[in-house]
């Protein structure tokens, strides 16, 4: 396929609008690169003024987004003469556009100063147990997320959950969400009961630390570079939580330490890697226009548990990953493979998200998805929460939380920000990477020999074809379908899970 930018005599108003594209990736270039900087070098005192040069920053991004002459060129270019390519990318930008201008550029300014105001005083409060102070921020996010939402579903006709979430994943509603977390709910919880009793009467060693930073950060760059990841076009530095961002010239990624615990910062530094490995690799014909970005956070979340949980985690990688621990940390017990392998594959239901097992994992999105629906939808307030998430993790996960917001309702950066919708991106980005894996296997039966081998092209090769390659090409149902050979198909999931730890 040719590119997007196609000639202007034959397609001005495409081309004008390709023009506005590229100065929008632009400044979300840089819009990234001071969030990740906010986040990961900042000092503190710098936390106010920072919020404001964001906030001036997005009301130029939504002015840009906004100006009346992209209305007439996307008029114009809808009888231009454009190729299969190019309608992609208009497809993208009108979506892009009919978002923007259904919010008010004092909405968009108002909300990013109060999540950066909210996410700054977070990282205190949050080690404090202090939900009271964070409420004080938390409250204003809110009231602005449903501000936006409101005036999102008056545009689409949706309701208002259903409006943010189509930001993050376009065509799915609550509706899918619903059906299903509901057969998840239906058989998730025999699952652990049978991991459970099963990995009762299995020995697993307990690695024996302290592990130094250093050995950490060292050991981290080792595994990033098995996994392939440029470190001419990115950096991982260290954060309160762990994210990617940047662009795919300049990907950053940070994790987070605990000399107790190496494989927290490991496993979620792969997580991560897997994230950028889809930036790092999207079609560069395409930069900087929409149709050349990731196709959703779902997909995108497909990405990270590929490499977390799908590759990672199984018995043929952590043969690969046990010398890497002896030479950086020196040879112990625990780090023989089986036993390592059996360590990574421990169902134990946990209060934190990020640290949860593959198998639980889900009940953590779930409990989050069903509070934040309610809350946009006006159904519960901001106070009401904490005694929610007490009912919700007892009854999903059998814990008790009470009185514990910091490893309960305080723990995730999301809300903070106000990105609400964003939660079941990771629970369908689950079941697509286990979708993509069967896919895989079929293409390549002898897969697991290979990846044990040391050969981890097949996996990649596979995700570049048919994902990375891809960009927004097609729209989600499609780029599965294409993928795969089916649409989203939750039973890999499961077959997944049973596979492995039954």
């Amino acid at each position: 396929m040719s590119s997007p930018l196609l000639d202007d005599a034959r397609a001005p108003g495409y081309a004008e609008l390709t023009r506005v594209q590229s100065r929008l990736y632009r400044y979300s270039h840089i819009a990234s690169i001071v969030g990740w900087d906010r986040n990961a070098l900042m000092p503190p005192r710098g936390s106010e003024a920072r919020a404001a040069a964001e906030a001036e920053l997005s009301a130029l991004i939504h002015r840009t987004r906004t100006d009346p002459r992209l209305a007439q060129w996307l008029a114009a270019a809808e009888a231009e003469p454009l190729d299969d390519l190019a309608r992609a990318n208009l497809r993208e930008i009108r979506r892009e556009w009919r978002d923007a201008n259904a919010l008010p550029e004092s909405l968009v300014e108002a909300k990013t100063l109060a999540g950066a105001r909210c996410e700054h005083a977070w990282r205190t409060q949050r080690a404090a147990n202090d939900w009271r102070g964070f409420l004080e921020n938390f409250r204003e996010v809110l009231r602005l997320a449903r501000e936006e939402a409101q005036r999102l579903a008056d545009d689409t006709g949706l309701s208002r959950y259903d409006a943010l979430m189509d930001r993050f994943e376009p065509g799915v509603r609550a509706a899918d969400i619903d059906r299903i977390f509901g057969d998840v709910k239906a058989w998730l919880p025999g699952l652990v009961s049978r991991v459970q009793a099963k990995q009762h009467r299995e020995k697993v060693i307990a690695p024996t630390g302290p592990f130094p930073v250093p050995a950490q950060r060292a050991l981290n760059a080792d595994v990033m570079a098995l996994l392939g990841f440029d470190f001419s076009a990115g950096r991982l530095d260290e954060s309160a939580h762990p994210f990617s961002g940047g662009v795919p010239e300049d990907v950053r990624l940070t994790t987070r330490y605990h000399e107790g615990d190496f494989a927290r910062s490991l496993l979620g530094t792969i997580h991560e890697t897997g994230h950028a490995r889809y930036e790092q690799n999207l079609p560069r014909a395409w930069l900087g226009q929409p149709v050349g970005a990731a196709r959703s956070y779902g997909v995108h979340e497909s990405q990270s548990l590929s490499f977390e949980m799908q590759l990672a985690r199984s018995r043929a990688f952590v043969g690969l990953l046990a010398p890497l621990l002896v030479r950086h940390f020196g040879g112990q017990p625990a780090f023989e493979p089986d036993n390592l392998h059996r360590l990574w594959t421990r169902v134990n239901p946990g209060l934190i998200r990020v640290d949860a097992d593959e198998v639980t994992y889900p009940a953590h999105i779930i409990l989050r998805y069903e509070i934040e629906r309610a809350l946009i939808e006006g159904e519960i307030e901001a106070d009401d929460i904490p005694a929610l998430w007490d009912e919700k993790m007892q009854r999903l996960l059998g814990l008790d939380t009470r009185g514990n917001c910091r490893d309960g309702c305080m723990q995730d950066v999301h809300w903070t920000e106000g990105a609400f919708g964003y939660f079941p991106s990771y629970t369908l980005g689950a079941m697509y990477a286990a979708q993509w894996f069967a896919a895989m296997r079929r293409a390549t039966p002898d897969l697991d020999a290979r990846i044990a081998a040391g050969e981890l092209a097949p996996v990649f090769d596979w995700l570049r074809d048919h994902i990375w390659s891809q960009g927004c090409l097609w729209e989600t149902p499609e780029l599965v379908l294409r993928a795969s050979g089916e649409g989203l198909n939750p039973r890999h999931f499961r077959a997944h899970l049973e596979a492995r730890y039954l």
